[in-house]
């Protein structure tokens, strides 16, 4: 399983806001000496990171000292590695004054150089914000094969990849997905019928497992029966048949908007349901939006106006493969290019 260092570094810097210095410095100590960087540009951007923190937070410097017992102004930039014998160190006395500073939002992370991408910390996001922004039926079909092309190009190791598409997933219905490792996970299938959208965040309070293995009230009562044998599809529920679900959207053939259920969100979460992160790149749907996300997961440089053409769905051809990818030809991709359905030149 691969770790996004996006949200480890995310994860630092609240744990700092919040007055968790020693939490920060664990992290951050464990991300540098054991996270396997693709590059040195990767490696050298996280120890900039590391610096920031350190020079912004006397507190997270301190912490820091407590493990390896130099301050910011005593070291040098070279970060030391990790003790993981090592016991938490205690809070230092600027990390109890932050604990009361109200909880953090994006346009602070971002002073801090962290890139919290479609991350919301500071407003509500559900899926009824998705329904709002999610593009028509074949433009969404489109995007998520170029989505899943793009994946393939960067990583040939299928159990890498967050996007996919299976055109012949069942006679007549295609089914693109994300999965990120993690627990977390969308499905999406086309079919004559419109296209149900099956959202799951494993650590949304929604989630049927806390909910008594129940899914949340609102989030699938409404799918009409047309799209019902989704919701009961193997493949989207556990043993027990019980649906993995936490965002829902539905859109018959003929509609002309996005429907959802009428949910009684819980209030103490920016992103009850996860639909933020889910469909992150469904909703931002530009080729920057992309390239952010996979020189972060990839940790490699991509191609922009590469990742344009897939986007455009322009037949692939060497050239193009190479901008992305230059240790995989044409020929390895194609029996993704069939799968994917993804459009070849005549």
């Amino acid at each position: 399983m691969r770790i996004d260092s996006r949200l480890v570094q995310s994860a630092a810097a609240l744990c700092t806001l919040d007055g968790r210095d020693d939490l920060a410095s664990d992290l951050m100590a464990w991300f540098l000496a054991n996270y396997e960087f693709r590059n040195d540009r990767k490696r050298e951007q996280a120890k900039a990171f590391d610096r920031t923190l350190r020079d912004r937070f006397p507190g997270y410097d301190a912490a820091r000292a407590q493990r390896f017992g130099q301050t910011r102004t005593q070291q040098s930039p070279r970060i030391p590695s990790a003790d993981g014998s090592r016991s938490l160190g205690a809070r230092s006395a600027e990390g109890v004054a932050n604990l009361e500073r109200p909880v953090p939002g994006r346009a602070e992370l971002r002073q801090l150089g962290v890139d919290v991408g479609g991350i919301r910390l500071d407003e509500a996001v559900t899926v009824y914000d998705v329904a709002r922004r999610l593009p028509a039926i074949t433009d969404l079909r489109d995007l998520c094969r170029s989505l899943a092309m793009l994946d393939a190009i960067l990583s040939p190791d299928w159990e890498s990849r967050y996007y996919s598409f299976d055109a012949a997933w069942t006679e007549g219905e295609e089914m693109a997905s994300m999965s990120n490792g993690s627990g977390d996970e969308y499905t999406i299938v086309f079919s004559a019928a419109g296209v149900y959208v099956r959202g799951f965040s494993h650590e949304s309070p929604m989630s049927p497992y806390g909910n008594d293995g129940e899914p949340w009230p609102g989030v699938i009562d409404d799918v009409p029966d047309v799209f019902e044998r989704f919701v009961e599809e193997p493949a989207f529920t556990d043993e027990d048949g019980v649906p993995i679900v936490t965002a829902c959207l539905w859109r018959d053939a003929t509609d002309d908007r996005w429907r959802h259920g009428t949910i009684d969100f819980p209030s103490d979460r920016a992103d009850p349901d996860g639909a933020t992160d889910l469909f992150r790149l469904l909703i931002d749907r530009s080729p920057e939006a992309f390239q952010r996300y996979a020189e972060d997961y990839y940790e490699v440089p991509v191609d922009l106006e590469a990742v344009r053409a897939v986007y455009a769905l322009r037949p692939l051809n060497q050239e193009l493969v190479s901008l992305l990818n230059t240790e995989i030809t044409l020929a390895d991709l194609a029996r993704d290019i069939s799968e994917i359905g993804y459009p070849q030149a005549s």
